[in-house]
C-alpha cells in the first residue's frame, strides 16, 4: 500500500488536492486570483491539468508548485542526486506509465519502493502504483521537467545519436542512387531509431524546428530553442542519404526526386501529445536540407494575455476587434507570433452566430466551428482565388494568411468596405511602416483611411528561467539612455539577468513571450495618410497619441523580471 507517513513522520493529510494547492499559492502571492480564475477556465475547457497550465504559461514556477505540495503533504522534496543512473522496478513498471503519470522510482529494496512524483493529487496514479508493485510504497515529490528529464535518460534514450549512427551500414554511391535500396536503408531499425530520437529529443527541449542540413563531411542537425538555432549532437555524414529518406517516407514525399524542393507533413504521438510536423526540402550542394517546424497545438495558447498581452493594450486589441467591420493587420518578421495572435483573436470571436472562414498557407492549428482552407497554388488555389470564392460564402470574418501583393490586398479592402471583418498579416518592422508598404502595393490611400481599423506590430522574446535568473544593478548611464524612467523605473530598482541551470539547458531562458506595439487608427493618422507622410511620420505621431514602442513595451517587461535589457535590445534593434 502507498504510505504518506512512511516518508512524513506521520505528518500531513493523506489525501491533498488541487484547490489546497491554489489555496497555497494564492496566499503566498505566487499566483495572483485573475490569473487562477482565466487558467481554470481553460484548463476546464481542455480537460487539461491545472498544474500543467500554471506551469507551461509561465505564470507559476515548477519548483513553487513542488514546494507547496511539499507544504501540504509534508513529503520531502528529492533532489536529482537521490535518483539512481539505473532503472529500478522494470518489472513492474513500464516507461510509458513512468512518462504517462510524471513518476520515477528512486529507491526500491526488499520490502519497500520510494518513488518520486510530481503530483501527489493523482488518486488514479497512486491506484494503479498500489495495485502494481507489491510492495510497501513511499512517496517522495520533484517538478515534471526533472522527473522526465530522468525516465528519457534512464528508461528510454540511452543509446546515444553516435551509438544508433554506428548501426547504420554505410551506403556506397551506388546503392543511394537505387531508390529501392534507399528505401530499404531509411526503413531499418537504425535509422528509425535514429529519426525518432531527434524528433523526440527536439519536443523535449521546447524546439520549434528541426533543421538536417548535410555538408561535405557532417551532416549538421540543429533546433531552434526559443527562437535561437542550437547545434546538437550530429549523426555521421555516411547516414545522410538514410536518414533524409527516412524523413521524406515519414512526409509521404518522393524518395526518388530530389532536385526539386518538396513539402511535406509528419503526425506523431510523442510522450503521449499529438504533434504535427511540416516538412520542407530543398536541393543543396551535398544532399537535400531539411526542416521539420514542429507545431503542438498542447503547448500553445491562444489565451491573448497568456501569450503577452498587457492590460491596457488587450483592451484596446479587444475594442478593436469587436468593430463590426474593417480590417487589423498583425506585423513582424517570419516566426514572431503573428498567426498565434490572430488565432487569438478568432478564438475570442468564434461564436455560434458569426461565420469565420481563413485562408492560410498553410493551415497550423486547427479551429474547431471555423472554416479553414489551405492554399494550393500547384493547382491555382491562391490567396486571391480562394478570397474570391469566401466572400461569396457571407462569411462574417476573414482572415487572410498574408497580405503578399495588390490583388489579394484589394479584394481584403473591398470585403471590409462591404461589412466584412478581415483580418491578416503584413511583413514590415514596425506598425508606421505596414501603411507605408500597402500603399506602395497600390492600395488608394481614401480606402486605406475608410477601412484600416489598427496594426500590430510584434516579435517573441526570451523569458527569463525562473529557477536561475539573478539580480543585478542597473548602470546608471543605460537607465538614462533608454529613458527607463518613463516606463516606471524606480531608484534601486533590481532587473535581471540569464545565467543559466538544468532546468533551462543552460541557456537563462525558458520560454517566450510577446512584445508589440499597437496602432490604431486615428484622425490624425488618417490625415497623414492622406498627405503621404512616410513611416517615421505616422510612428511618431501615433507615440504622439499615447502608443507605446514595441522597445518600450519590452523594456517594461525587463523591469518586471520577465526578460532581460539584453534580449529585448536584440529583438527590436531593427525596430
Amino acid at each position: 500500500m502507498y504510505n504518506y507517513q512512511a516518508v512524513t513522520n506521520n505528518s500531513g493529510p493523506s489525501s491533498p488536492n488541487w484547490e489546497s494547492l491554489v489555496d497555497v499559492l494564492l496566499s503566498s502571492g505566487i499566483l495572483k486570483e485573475d490569473d487562477f480564475l482565466r487558467i481554470k477556465a481553460i484548463a476546464d475547457q481542455k480537460g487539461e491539468k491545472l498544474t500543467d497550465l500554471l506551469i507551461s504559461s509561465g505564470l507559476v514556477p515548477a519548483g513553487a508548485i513542488t514546494s507547496s505540495w511539499s507544504e501540504i503533504t509534508g513529503l520531502p522534496i528529492a533532489s536529482m542526486d537521490q535518483i539512481p543512473d539505473f532503472p529500478l522496478c522494470v518489472e513492474d513498471l513500464s516507461a510509458n506509465f513512468l512518462k504517462q503519470h510524471t513518476v520515477i522510482p528512486v529507491a526500491e529494496d526488499s520490502e519497500s519502493v520510494t518513488l518520486a512524483v510530481a503530483d501527489p493529487s493523482d488518486q488514479y496514479m497512486l491506484q494503479a502504483l498500489d495495485l502494481a508493485i507489491e510492495k510497501k510504497i513511499s512517496l517522495m515529490l520533484s517538478t515534471p521537467d526533472q522527473i522526465t528529464n530522468a525516465i528519457d535518460r534512464i528508461y528510454i534514450n540511452q543509446s546515444s545519436v553516435s551509438e544508433i549512427s554506428n548501426e547504420i551500414i554505410e551506403a556506397s554511391d551506388q546503392e543511394q542512387d537505387d531508390i529501392e535500396r534507399l528505401k530499404d536503408l531509411a526503413s531499418e531499425a537504425p535509422v528509425v531509431r535514429l529519426v525518432n530520437l531527434l524528433i523526440n529529443r527536439a519536443v523535449e527541449l521546447r524546439a520549434s524546428d528541426i533543421h538536417i542540413e548535410p555538408f561535405r563531411d557532417i551532416l549538421k542537425v540543429r533546433y531552434r530553442i526559443d527562437g535561437v538555432l542550437q547545434e546538437v549532437e550530429s549523426p555521421p555524414a555516411r547516414s545522410t542519404a538514410a536518414v533524409i529518406s527516412r524523413v521524406k517516407i515519414m512526409a509521404k514525399m518522393n524518395i526518388a526526386e530530389r532536385r526539386r524542393p518538396q513539402d511535406g507533413r509528419i503526425q506523431l504521438r510523442v510522450h503521449g501529445r499529438e504533434i504535427d510536423l511540416r516538412v520542407s526540402t530543398i536541393p543543396s550542394l551535398y544532399g537535400e536540407s531539411v526542416v521539420l517546424r514542429i507545431l503542438d497545438k498542447e503547448q500553445t495558447s491562444l489565451d491573448l494575455k497568456t501569450l503577452g498581452f498587457d492590460d491596457d493594450v488587450h483592451d484596446q486589441f479587444l475594442q478593436t476587434i469587436a468593430l463590426p467591420h474593417g480590417i487589423l493587420l498583425v506585423t513582424g518578421p517570419t516566426g514572431s507570433g503573428k498567426t498565434t495572435t490572430l488565432y487569438g483573436a478568432l478564438q475570442l470571436l468564434n461564436s455560434p452566430d458569426k461565420k469565420i472562414i481563413t485562408v492560410e498557407d498553410p493551415v497550423e492549428y486547427q479551429l474547431e466551428g471555423i472554416t479553414q482552407i489551405q492554399v494550393k497554388p500547384q493547382i491555382d488555389l491562391t490567396f486571391a482565388n480562394a478570397l474570391r470564392s469566401v466572400v461569396r460564402q457571407d462569411p462574417d470574418i476573414i482572415m487572410i494568411g498574408e497580405m503578399r501583393d495588390l490583388e489579394t490586398a484589394s479584394i481584403a479592402v473591398q470585403a471590409a468596405l462591404t461589412g466584412h471583418q478581415v483580418f491578416s498579416t503584413l511583413h514590415t518592422n514596425d506598425a508606421g511602416s505596414a501603411i507605408t508598404r500597402l500603399l506602395d502595393m497600390g492600395v488608394q490611400d481614401y480606402l486605406l483611411t475608410s477601412t484600416l481599423n489598427g496594426i500590430v506590430a510584434q516579435r517573441l522574446v526570451r523569458t527569463l528561467c525562473p529557477q536561475c535568473r539573478k539580480e543585478r544593478t542597473l548602470l546608471p548611464e543605460l537607465r538614462q539612455q533608454l529613458q527607463l524612467d518613463r516606463l516606471g523605473y524606480r531608484e534601486g530598482q533590481y532587473v535581471y539577468e540569464a545565467t543559466g541551470c538544468d532546468q533551462c539547458n543552460r541557456s537563462g531562458y525558458s520560454g517566450r513571450t510577446i512584445i508589440l506595439e499597437f496602432l490604431p487608427m486615428t484622425d490624425t493618422i488618417r490625415q497623414l495618410i492622406l498627405s503621404k507622410a512616410d513611416g517615421s511620420a505616422l510612428e511618431k505621431a501615433a507615440i504622439e497619441d499615447g502608443m507605446q514602442t514595441m522597445r518600450g513595451y519590452g523594456l517594461k517587461k525587463a523591469l518586471q523580471g520577465i526578460t532581460t535589457i539584453e534580449e529585448v535590445l536584440r529583438v527590436t534593434q531593427e525596430a
